[in-house]
Formats: C-alpha cells, sequence, structure tokens
C-alpha cells in the first residue's frame, strides 16, 4: 500500500488543490452553477423521455408480434447506452483531466446532442425498415459515450469551484439538476396525454418532447461556450499526460472499484423511482396521467431533498448519511413494494416512490460529494467517471431487468428486491471505503 500511495503521490504531485487562488465573486459562481447544470439536465431530460415512451419507441423501432418483447427490446435499447459509458469515462474523462472541466463539459454536451437529435429524426421501421433500429441504438451508444463523462466532469467541476465548507451543497446541484428533466419530461408527458389520443400518441407524439430538446440544445451550448475553468484545474503548474494518467488510474484502481460499488444504490433507486414509473404502473394497471403525475411529483422531492441533504453533509459528515441511508433502503425496499403490489393504487404509489426518494436524495447528495474527495485529484475527473459509468451500466438496465423479473416471476415486488440487494452492496462498499479513506475523508472541510 505504501509503495501505491508513493507512487500516486509521484504521479500527481501537480494536481494538488489551489487553496491560495481568490475566491471568485459568489455571482460568478451561480453563473457557472446554472452553465455546468443546464447541459446535465439534457442528458437526463432524453434518458426520461426514452423511459417515459419506451412502449411507443419498441413498436415504432422494433416491430413484434408481442407487445412484451418489443417493450423488452426498447428497455434494452434503452440500457444498451450505458455499456458506452464505461468507455466514455475513460476516453472522455482523460481528455477532460488533461484539456480542463470546461473543454470537457463542452464536448460531451456536443455528443449529448448529436444523440437526441438522431432519435427524435429517426423514420420508423416502417418506413426505412433495419435501418431504423441501427439509427436508434447508434444514438443511444453516442449518448451513452457522452454521458460516461458527463456526470462526472458536471461533479468534479462543482467540487472544484465550491466555496470552503459548501462543497456537499454546491455538488448537490448536478444531482437536482437532473430532478429538473424528471419534472420537465413528465410535465411535457402529460400534457401530451390530455391532448392527443392513444393513437397519436404512439405515432408521433413521442417525438414532440425530443423536439422540445433538440431545440434547447442551442441554448445550453452557448452556455457553456460561457463557462469560466475551475480556478483548481487552472493553478496547476503542469497538466498530466495520458500515460501519467492512466498510472494514476491504475493506482488507484482499488477507490475507484470501492467508488463503484458505492453507486450503484443511487444509479437503481434513480432509475426505478423516474424512468421506470411510467412503466411499471402500467404494468399495476394505473392510469397513464397518475403515473407521469406521480414521476413529476418524485422529481420535485428528489430536488428538494438534494441540496439540503447536501448542506447536512456538510455539517455532519457524509458517512452517517451513506450508511443510514443504505440501510433503510435494505431494510424497507421489498415491504413497500409488496404493500403497494398487493393493491395498487395512485395514493399508494405516490407514498411508496416519495419514501423511495428520501433514500435516494439524500444518500446521492453525500455519496456524490463523498467520491470527488475520495478520487486522487490528478484522476477526479477520470477516475470519478468511470467509477459511475460502470456502476450505471447496471443501473441502467434497471428497468429491462426488473420488466423481466416481474415476467418471469409473476411478483410485481420484485423492483423492491432488487433496489434492496443494491443499497446491500453499496452498504459493504461504503464500509469498505472507511477503512481506505484517510481519516478525515468523511468530514466537512
Amino acid at each position: 500500500m505504501k509503495a501505491g500511495d508513493n507512487a500516486l503521490s509521484a504521479t500527481m504531485a501537480h494536481g494538488t488543490s489551489a487553496r491560495d487562488t481568490p475566491p471568485a465573486p459568489a455571482k460568478s459562481r451561480v453563473g457557472d452553477v446554472i452553465r455546468v447544470a443546464g447541459g446535465n439536465l439534457l442528458e437526463m431530460y432524453d434518458f426520461m423521455v426514452f423511459g417515459y415512451y419506451a412502449e411507443a419507441i419498441g413498436r415504432t423501432f422494433f416491430p413484434s408480434s408481442s407487445p412484451s418483447a418489443a417493450l423488452l427490446q426498447a428497455l434494452a435499447t434503452f440500457g444498451a447506452g450505458f455499456l458506452m459509458r464505461p468507455a466514455g469515462a475513460l476516453v472522455l474523462g482523460v481528455y477532460t483531466d488533461r484539456h480542463g472541466r470546461r473543454a470537457g463539459l463542452l464536448l460531451t454536451l456536443a455528443l449529448m446532442s448529436l444523440g437526441i437529435i438522431l432519435l427524435a429524426v429517426t423514420p420508423s421501421y416502417v418506413s426505412i425498415g433495419l435501418a431504423a433500429p441501427f439509427l436508434v441504438v447508434l444514438g443511444r451508444l453516442v449518448q451513452g459515450f457522452s454521458a460516461g463523462a458527463e456526470l462526472g466532469n458536471v461533479s468534479v467541476y462543482l467540487a472544484e469551484i465550491a466555496r470552503p465548507g459548501r462543497k456537499g451543497f454546491y455538488v448537490a446541484w448536478q444531482s437536482a439538476s437532473q430532478q429538473v428533466a424528471v419534472v420537465l419530461a413528465a410535465a411535457i408527458g402529460f400534457v401530451l396525454a390530455s391532448m392527443l389520443s392513444p393513437a397519436q400518441m404512439e405515432a408521433w407524439g413521442w417525438r414532440v418532447p425530443l423536439a422540445i430538446g433538440c431545440l434547447i440544445v442551442p441554448v445550453l451550448l452557448l452556455l457553456r461556450r460561457n463557462l469560466g475553468e475551475s480556478e483548481e484545474f487552472e493553478a496547476r503548474t503542469t497538466r498530466p499526460t495520458l500515460n501519467q494518467i492512466m498510472q494514476g488510474l491504475w493506482v488507484a484502481r482499488g477507490r475507484v472499484a470501492v467508488a463503484m460499488g458505492m453507486v450503484l444504490m443511487t444509479t437503481v433507486s434513480f432509475y426505478t423511482i423516474t424512468a421506470y414509473t411510467p412503466t411499471f404502473g402500467k404494468l399495476l394497471h394505473l392510469p397513464t396521467e397518475d403515473n407521469l403525475t406521480i414521476t413529476a411529483l418524485v422529481g420535485v422531492s428528489n430536488f428538494l431533498w438534494l441540496p439540503l441533504m447536501g448542506a447536512l453533509s456538510d455539517r455532519i459528515g457524509r458517512m452517517p448519511i451513506l450508511l443510514a441511508c443504505t440501510l433503510a433502503m435494505v431494510v424497507c425496499a421489498y415491504p413497500l413494494m409488496a404493500w403497494l403490489a398487493a393493491s395498487p393504487s395512485f395514493a399508494k404509489l405516490l407514498l411508496v416512490e416519495l419514501i423511495l426518494s428520501f433514500f435516494y436524495a439524500s444518500y446521492n447528495a453525500a455519496m456524490v460529494v463523498y467520491l470527488t474527495e475520495f478520487v486522487p485529484p490528478a484522476v477526479r475527473a477520470a477516475g470519478f467517471s468511470l467509477a459511475y459509468s460502470l456502476a450505471t451500466a447496471v443501473g441502467g438496465f434497471t428497468p429491462f431487468i426488473v420488466t423481466w423479473l416481474i415476467g418471469v416471476t409473476g411478483n410485481h415486488a420484485i423492483p423492491g428486491a432488487w433496489l434492496a440487494f443494491n443499497a446491500l452492496l453499496s452498504l459493504a462498499a461504503a464500509l469498505i471505503a472507511t477503512r481506505i479513506s484517510s481519516s478525515d475523508l468523511d468530514k466537512p472541510e
């Protein structure tokens, strides 16, 4: 361990934090938070739209004699984007650690934009045959590649511009911006479901939210062009080479693996209570409008809890929140889902999801900022992104996995078991992290 630590220190000596640089004005920080979070919103908006309209997308691009088979094909395509995240995390994360946070954020946003545009304009299978599913999968892979580094780049940037003692609060806005996307996509979906017939929604209505996403792309690109570089990165006197970054990742591989384990609960729970809710609600025979309303309310709940719990983690430390939330999810997830599945209703689904929202948002607020402190500075973007994307490759398949498990078992409470299992893995990872961290790692600065 000593030798590894020495090698890591030598490789990363240039990456120390620049605490002597004058702090940026508060107004400048607020502007940078908005600019960086806006692109993160677009990433999640597109993923939410795909999740909400998985059935219609499945029938448009993956025709099948079985509706459930078409849905599973669409959900597999939704998950396929996550398989590209580790590659994107490595390639784009290394680019960001070498060329700067601003450069990395502009590149990931440009690639994400290509993904959403491709899905929005691709003709149906009936129109162009096999080229349709090919283009849709290609779009998901491009977007997954870019998303592999987007979340890590945003989190690292926010951590590096945060005021002393407020890092948890600042970094929480990365996830909070995603909740705006959840609410926005659900609200648009609710309006469309109210105005259009089911036949119209399936034929072309599901493309409307994607078209709206395409329209906001130029605005977001303009906002990020005016983004300032983080002072901590600018203060570095040298930039790491590709070889140094790869060496640093190898030395830090243990921390990356533990970080991946810690991310499992947040990514699995997030996609369960947001992207999967409209599909899950239909399986419970609840109306589409009700499911979208619940999804929007979950997004509002997440948005409120994330900065509050991020600020709390600045005061009491990250680890108490991490341990409490993983334990709560392990104990409560399946009983809650079983209670819901026994007699589904709008009120019960809403209550269950709001409880799970509290567990998710509280855990995520502490976990994301913890990882920015856990991963060594010189490989912070690449290491964080790689850990997060590896875990998200599992979480992104959650809609597919739980739909398949429900079909196999006939048990509509099975998503609770999947949540509890991943929370248990994250609990174990958090306990391991306490042993390999420095003594003050989980304390507020």
